[in-house]
């Protein structure tokens, strides 16, 4: 127990805590952090939590996890705020892969509005990033309400937590300035980057080659999205005075997410009191040492309308004006990936029809029950992820696919069997034009057996075909070597039936000859 609090599970521990899933009697869950002693130490400690507590419970917002109860001057000193059931963007990003397309634009957006309700009660979050960043479904929660100004406090430097998270702290905290909203909008941006790409914008590596990055804006923002690319470029940018402000951020963002929509008001600029950040950090610094309640110094374009670098890889000095009201355009992969794919492609269709003149039956099988199961699969993976999108990731989550696997392989039936049909009518007006044109019997299967690879894959409800069979290409064609070598197994296994063909004919297993073998057709080919 920790005051009223039962603790039900321990969930996670930082500098400043543990943190306990935990409960009240009749009450919810809440996610409770315990304070180490050494952060809540003595009266004067306490009081700058309870006034840091007292700021930062005025903040409501879908997008943030609001602090519900806390208690600086209990024995064990806590802070409970609302439970998120979820991943950290961290793990997620770990184990579901980046998040894309629309999904993206809507976390951006949300992260964005959670910033902005924090700025609004006149704080500073100040350690935005994907730790602190939890999924719930494909909405961020924002937790940890940041740093507290320890800069120059020289009892604090020993806990780690001065500067944060390489990577994700603007240049000018790393270069010892104060921070300002356009730090935080500096952090927002590399947490979107992260998310969308999957990996550190400012790389990996050493803490001092990383902050070295940062200073000097060398960021890497391949695979994002080209518009939302050039904001979180532009956000990026290493003079703060140079950064969009929220406001012109969530101008963009909102007309993305839902189009139409009225653009988000400006924060409200804070007035009179004076507030420290969360949570703690700052227990044991001197009593002047407080943060003033913020507002947007900085000059504030229009809402849709901000400076940005020319390139957004690059540094550039040349500044001009960019509308952000464009309408988006998903960015085509590279000419050389795309043609990798067309030949890739083409060379599992060459497979296929190999392996259909030599084995007909058997090929057919089993190309039939490779499209059956790969509809089935591409539907139950849907639902899953549709499950996932509303109320989250569940510990579950794969013991039902397994089981839901069976239904599906049901539901699938009807619309499978429309596409094996579609493609079997085409593959036979392929053979019967092969048939006018005299060929053989293996050359008149073979072009049967591409035909019906291309009908399956462009055919009614061939989506759920191309959906899976497109993540194994697109992978294999990102690097020439996998690709080369992917290539070569298919026109090796090409190969081998062609030969198999021409050394002894075409095999009718589990049939002993041909069907209407007393009408053999012209040409080699037939046993």
């Amino acid at each position: 127990m920790v005051g009223d609090y039962t603790l039900l599970s321990r969930i996670g521990e930082g500098g400043m805590g543990v943190v306990h899933l935990a409960r009240k009697p009749g009450g919810d869950r809440v996610a409770l952090k315990v304070l180490r002693p050494h952060i809540v130490g003595d009266e004067e400690a306490r009081a700058r939590l309870a006034r840091e507590v007292g700021s930062l419970r005025r903040i409501r917002s879908r997008w943030v996890a609001e602090i519900v109860d806390a208690d600086p001057w209990a024995a064990i000193p806590f802070v409970a705020t609302r439970y998120v059931p979820g991943l950290s963007l961290h793990d997620f990003v770990l184990e579901e892969g980046q998040v894309e397309g629309a999904d993206l634009t809507w976390f951006a957006a949300c992260l964005a509005e959670g910033v902005a309700s924090v700025h609004s009660v006149g704080v500073l979050h100040r350690d935005v990033k994907p730790s602190n960043v939890l999924m719930e479904g494909r909405t961020p929660i924002l937790i940890d309400f940041g740093l507290a100004r320890v800069a120059d406090d020289p009892k604090l430097t020993h806990t780690g937590w001065l500067l944060g998270t390489p990577g994700y702290l603007a240049p000018e905290i790393l270069h010892g300035d104060d921070a300002t909203p356009a730090s935080d909008v500096h952090s927002w941006a590399a947490t979107v980057a992260y998310a969308g790409t999957g990996r550190p914008p400012f790389g990996r590596g050493p803490s001092m080659a990383i902050m070295d990055r940062v200073r000097r804006g060398e960021h890497d923002l391949t695979g994002l999205p080209h518009e939302l690319g050039r904001l979180v470029a532009a956000a990026l940018e290493p003079d703060p005075a140079r950064r969009p402000t929220l406001d012109a951020i969530l101008g963009w963002l909102r007309p993305q997410v839902a189009p139409g929509a009225a653009a988000v008001p400006p924060v409200p600029t804070a007035a009179e009191d004076l507030f420290t950040l969360p949570l703690a950090l700052a227990a044991q610094a001197r009593q002047n040492d407080v943060t003033e309640r913020v507002g947007y110094a900085t000059p504030e374009p229009a809402p849709h309308t901000f400076a940005m670098p020319l390139d957004p890889g690059r540094l550039d000095p040349t500044r001009v004006e960019q509308p952000w009201d464009a309408p988006y355009v998903e960015p085509r992969p590279p000419l050389a990936e795309r043609l990798r794919r067309g030949v890739l492609l083409s060379a599992g269709a060459v497979a296929a029809g190999a392996l259909l003149a030599a084995f007909p039956w058997l090929a057919t099988g089993a190309l039939l029950l490779l499209v059956w199961l790969l509809r089935s699969g591409s539907l139950a993976a849907s639902a899953a992820g549709d499950r996932r999108r509303v109320r989250g990731r569940r510990w579950y989550d794969g013991a039902r696919f397994l089981l839901a696997a069976p239904w599906h392989l049901v539901r699938s039936i009807g619309s499978t069997v429309m596409l094996q049909l579609w493609a079997l009518g085409l593959a036979t007006a392929g053979a019967l034009i092969c048939y006018a044109f005299a060929a053989g019997v293996a050359t008149t299967l073979f072009v049967s057996g591409v035909v019906f690879g291309a009908s399956v894959w462009t055919g009614p409800g061939g989506s759920r075909v191309r959906s899976p069979l497109s993540r194994v290409v697109n992978a294999l064609s990102r690097s020439g070597r996998t690709w080369l070598g992917a290539v070569a197994v298919l026109l090796v296994v090409a190969a081998l039936a062609g030969l198999r063909v021409a050394a002894s004919g075409t095999s009718w297993t589990p049939q002993q000859d041909r069907p209407f073998s007393s009408h053999r057709g012209p040409g080699p080919g037939g046993r």
